[in-house]
């Protein structure tokens, strides 16, 4: 019974999807005299709540052209405007603004489509210890973050003073490869007094509110911050999940006014690194064995932010005066 539930369920959507809806949007245009890229574009402001309705509006049509206007090249953007214009005779003279407006959702949404391409080629990408340009920006990254302190060896012991779990960093991005190299040296140069702060405060001892005969009897650890590196390589897997799920398109259609680029999705993870390090504080964990629920948690809380059509996680940056806001 409940099989055919399902099923009869289907195919109520299938044919509303298909036959109900279709015919609802000819009776709309007949009414209004518009398409519905039309009324879109009229009725919504610039950033995701307009970007998201045309993509979803040009994946559901049953227009060939319309459906694969989303995967087309960004040179190739202004002229698949004019066709779509063409397609669904629209004057251009009488709708001057409708073109551009498309044109800036299309340019959102292949450049979102990019983005990830990018940002998966350097997840992909392993770190080489052979690779030149690989150490290069690994020195850079200790520089920026232990200006004073000089490294002993590419070996050594002091890569744990930034997080690092061993003496050798590049065994530590093989979850995410370059990508966290990537992040983690443009929040150091980016946001250096932010990054820096951070850190410093990752170090710090718990400061516990129960008495140190309480805290002895617990046998809790007395320093328990968290690992600066690692906690940057896990939260760009949690900026990754984000981004490949479309749930960052809420935040990028909203800050990005043409085309998402990777600057973009670095500025977002910086932002990500300094709520993370408030909301750790915030939950008060015990010890750091707590750092999965807590990390689960503040995923929890981004996303539901992200549901906001309206919402920019980072609209301004430098990340020192991030905070989110409703546009």
């Amino acid at each position: 019974m409940k099989h055919f539930l399902r099923v009869l369920t289907q195919l109520l959507v299938f044919l509303y999807c298909k036959c109900l809806w279709r015919g609802l949007k000819f009776v709309i245009r007949k009414l209004t005299g518009r398409s519905e890229l039309q009324r879109i574009c009229y009725n919504n402001k610039p950033g995701a709540r307009r970007t998201l309705k045309i993509e979803s509006s040009l994946k559901c049509s049953k227009h060939e052209l319309l459906q694969s206007a989303i995967n087309v090249h960004p040179d190739s953007v202004e002229k698949t405007i004019d066709d779509i214009i063409s397609l669904k005779k629209i004057n251009p003279d009488t709708n001057p603004q409708l073109g551009i407006s498309l044109q800036a959702c299309l340019f959102q949404i292949v450049g979102y489509r990019n983005l990830v391409v990018e940002v998966e080629k350097l997840r992909r990408e392993p770190y080489d210890c052979e690779n030149p340009a690989h150490e290069e920006m690994l020195m850079k990254l200790w520089k920026e973050l232990r200006p004073d302190s000089p490294l002993s060896g590419r070996i050594s012991k002091q890569w744990c003073e930034i997080g690092f779990q061993g003496n050798d960093p590049k065994t530590d991005f093989r979850g995410m490869g370059l990508l966290g190299l990537h992040n983690l040296l443009y929040f150091a140069e980016h946001d250096k007094a932010t990054a820096l702060q951070v850190l410093h405060d990752s170090l710090q001892p718990k400061h516990s509110k129960m008495s140190k005969a309480e805290w002895d009897k617990k046998k809790f650890d007395k320093a328990i911050g968290y690992s600066f590196a690692i906690v940057g390589i896990n939260i760009t897997d949690l900026a990754y999940s984000l981004l490949v799920s479309g749930a960052l398109k809420t935040h990028l259609y909203n800050v990005a006014p043409e085309m998402p680029s990777l600057v973009h999705f670095q500025q977002t993870f910086c932002y990500l690194m300094q709520e993370f390090h408030r909301f750790w504080i915030e939950e008060d964990p015990c010890d750091i064995m707590e750092f999965n629920r807590v990390r689960t948690k503040f995923h929890k809380r981004v996303l539901k932010q992200l549901k906001n059509p309206d919402m920019a996680l980072c609209p301004h940056f430098t990340a020192s005066d991030l905070h989110l806001v409703n546009l």
